[in-house]
């Protein structure tokens, strides 16, 4: 059985190893980009029932990322407050150290 993820730092650990493929990182990224276009378009362009697509683009290139790039599967579900935190925070450190540092892949 793996082991509970109590901190944010034990997270942020685990979330480098599900995220080492540039290309869904790129896809996490805009995904992220776009849910905040679409969240400014929505406020001033006062949107109805549109906001409901919002998170589905989001989601959607995450999901890509992983079921095509990563080949795991997406803790969006498991730990939802911690994948958000950690796509704002991994999208603006894009740097080849950290990438060096990343731990090997935690195997469930």
């Amino acid at each position: 059985m793996a082991k509970r993820i109590t901190t944010y730092s034990e997270f942020y650990r685990f979330y480098l190893t599900e995220h080492q493929n540039k290309t869904s990182r790129i896809l996490h990224f805009t995904g992220t980009f776009l849910v905040f276009v679409l969240l400014f378009l929505a406020i001033f362009n006062s949107w109805g029932r549109e906001w409901i697509f919002i998170p589905v683009v989001g989601y959607t290139f995450a999901w890509i990322g992983h079921a095509f790039y990563e080949k795991n599967r997406p803790a969006t579900l498991s730990i939802p407050s911690g994948v958000s935190l950690s796509i704002l925070n991994y999208s603006s450190n894009f740097s080849s150290e950290e990438k060096a540092s990343t731990p090997e892949r935690i195997s469930e």
